[in-house]
C-alpha cells in the first residue's frame, strides 16, 4: 500500500537501483567521483612505492618507508569514500563482519607511525608494517563474498 501512495504522489515512479540512489545522496556527479576515485588509489599506490624506494636509503631509509607506505594505504581505503559517501564507508567498515579486520588495519596504522615516529624502532615499524599489509588484505577479502572462508579452506588444507 505504501509502494503505490509512493507512485501516485510521484515520489517514487519506479523502483531505484543501488547506484542511482549512491549518485543522488552525493553533489558531485558520478563521473567526478570516479575520478576523485582513481586518483585517490593512485596516490596511494605511488606513497606505497615511493616507500618501497626509501626503504634503501641510508639511515632514515626504514623510516620513511613505514611512513610512506602507511599513508599510501589511507589514502587507498580513502579513496572509496569518493564511491560509497563517508557515512556509508564507515557504517560499512565497522559492520560486524568487518569489525575486527578493520580494528586490526587501524591499529596497525597507528602503532607502525608510532613505532616510526615516538619509538624509533625500526624493526618494530617493519614488523607493522607487514602486519598492516596482511590485516588490510584481510579486511579487503571482508568485501568478496565467500573469499575469507576459501582462504580459510586453502590454508586448512596446505597445512593439513
Amino acid at each position: 500500500m505504501d509502494k503505490l501512495k509512493k507512485v501516485l504522489s510521484g515520489q517514487d515512479a519506479e523502483d531505484r537501483s543501488g547506484l542511482s540512489e549512491v549518485v543522488e545522496a552525493s553533489s558531485l556527479s558520478w563521473g567526478t567521483r570516479v575520478k576523485g576515485f582513481i586518483a585517490c588509489f593512485a596516490i596511494g599506490i605511488l606513497c606505497s612505492l615511493l616507500g618501497t624506494l626509501l626503504l634503501w636509503v641510508p639511515r632514515k631509509g626504514l623510516t620513511l618507508f613505514a611512513v610512506f607506505y602507511t599513508f599510501g594505504n589511507i589514502a587507498s581505503i580513502g579513496s572509496t569514500i569518493f564511491l560509497m559517501g563517508p557515512l556509508k564507508q564507515l557504517k560499512r567498515m565497522f559492520e560486524p563482519t568487518r569489525l575486527i579486520a578493520t580494528i586490526l588495519v587501524l591499529l596497525c596504522f597507528a602503532l607502525t607511525l608510532c613505532s616510526a615516529f615516538w619509538w624509533h624502532n625500526k624493526g618494530l615499524a617493519l614488523i607493522f608494517c607487514i602486519l598492516q599489509s596482511l590485516s588490510l588484505t584481510w579486511y579487503s577479502l571482508s568485501f568478496i563474498p565467500f573469499a575469507r572462508d576459501a582462504v580459510k579452506k586453502c590454508f586448512a588444507v596446505c597445512l593439513a
